[in-house]
């Protein structure tokens, strides 16, 4: 059966519209220390990786209760796929990493990661 010139370009705008919307925003492919990761020492830096440049414009680092440790950052708030901050040394305990940032294209995104110092 064959499909008319209309159907035809109708097909191709939607799936070239699906097909640009799902590869346009950047993802977030690891982070470092990896999510509930369970060290015996402080991590020397805390990072994410991601597919495409990200402007990362927040980031905290927060204990089990509450407290939040600085972090230095190494991206002079420019985008990156790397993106790496350093820590103070952190004592034992439950740590969280909250950020947020904008891909390329404007899209907003966020995540949270988290791990462990043992003593």
């Amino acid at each position: 059966m064959a499909l008319s010139h209309r159907t035809f370009l109708a097909a191709f705008f939607a799936i070239a519209l699906v097909s640009q919307a799902a590869v346009a925003h950047s993802t977030k492919e690891g982070t470092t220390p990896p999510d509930g990761e369970v060290l015996s020492t402080s991590p020397e830096t805390i990072g994410m990786t991601f597919d495409m440049p990200m402007r990362v414009t927040m980031i905290s680092l927060t204990d089990q209760d509450g407290a939040e440790h600085g972090l230095t950052r190494q991206d002079n708030m420019q985008p990156v796929t790397v993106f790496d901050a350093k820590p103070p040394v952190l004592a034992g305990g439950k740590y969280k990493v909250q950020w947020r940032g904008l891909a390329e294209d404007g899209h907003p995104m966020q995540g949270t990661f988290s791990f462990e110092v043992t003593d």
